[in-house]
């Protein structure tokens, strides 16, 4: 037998190896509780991983850079949307249910058919001869043979002239204007700094250009009226599903920036432009009850769009 020690150590005794039972491993030691941090204190990086802009400045990575003035925009979201609920809402489905659907489709055609002069100078700005032609053609079909404007004519065989929306702001894009920051305004919605100074430009074409009666209270509060309404009747799918989205601000930014940039895209030969949902694009054209659109994702943010050489096409 071996004896122990008083201070459990085994005396150095010869044993011959098969009398010695083989030793049990050992625990190993358990680690060191880590050191608490100082919580106000962050960890620095290693020397190798710190880039120039950590080592100096500050960097807000909660906000996209197309939306720094996401705090103001997100507060004039949420005030847009209640007043939507509360007053604009129910104002639009009214006229949309009591109003003939006839009655209300001819009040959108004319609402286009007015702003045709508006589109062909943009057409002509953009160096798109065959395509003003086309605007032109449109306007002179749907004013006489439309009634006016009140049937669209011209969007129908023979002419297959469909309408195709331009302006200042899509002007500005097809010469490289980015359009600068995301806004959000009080009653007017999604826009940006570029679409805020086109849409101030072809304000005044009809007022200053031709005068009466586009420069009469009798004339612009009527038809911003119904232009407002609408607008919320079109949009009336797309923005439900924007709502029941998990971050309905973000949807509504990013579905509004990949519209225009799609939009200025067609301007140079890219794609087809903005493609609505196919739910929704039924809806308006009465073929099948309204479905709940998909909204693209909240962090889709769309490239900046790269300076490109205009590139005159019909």
């Amino acid at each position: 037998l071996l004896a122990a020690q008083s201070d459990g150590t085994v005396p150095p005794q010869a044993v011959p190896p098969a009398a010695t039972a083989p030793a049990a491993p050992q625990a190993p030691d358990p680690p060191a509780p880590p050191i608490a941090a100082d919580p106000a204190t962050p960890p620095a990086p290693r020397a190798e991983e710190v880039s120039p802009v950590e080592a100096g400045a500050i960097v807000v990575t909660a906000k996209p850079k197309s939306d720094p003035l996401m705090g103001p925009n997100a507060a004039a979201f949420k005030l847009t949307q209640e007043i939507d609920d509360a007053l604009v809402a129910p104002i639009a489905m009214a006229y949309k249910e009591n109003l003939p659907k006839p009655a209300r489709m001819g009040l959108h055609n004319f609402i286009r058919n007015i702003s045709s002069p508006i589109v062909f100078i943009n057409d002509l700005l953009q160096l798109k001869f065959g395509r003003a032609f086309k605007t032109l053609g449109r306007f002179v079909i749907n004013t006489t043979l439309g009634l006016g404007g009140l049937i669209d004519r011209a969007k129908d065989k023979p002419f297959n002239l469909p309408y195709r929306h331009n302006g200042f702001a899509n002007t500005l894009g097809y010469y490289g204007v980015g359009p600068g920051p995301y806004l959000f305004l009080p009653f007017i919605g999604p826009t940006s700094l570029r679409d805020v100074i086109g849409g101030a430009v072809d304000g005044v074409v009809l007022p200053y250009g031709i005068g009466a009666p586009f420069n009469k209270l009798y004339y612009t509060i009527p038809n911003g009226a119904v232009r407002s309404l609408d607008r919320r009747v079109e949009f009336d799918c797309q923005l439900q599903a924007i709502r029941k989205s998990d971050d309905p601000y973000a949807a509504h930014r990013a579905y509004y920036l990949k519209k225009r940039q799609a939009e200025i895209d067609e301007l140079h030969g890219k794609g087809n432009g903005p493609e609505p949902a196919a739910q929704c694009e039924a809806e308006a054209s009465g073929e099948t009850a309204p479905v709940p659109a998909q909204v693209p994702a909240p962090a889709a943010e769309p490239a900046a769009p790269a300076p490109a050489s205009p590139t005159p096409s019909n």
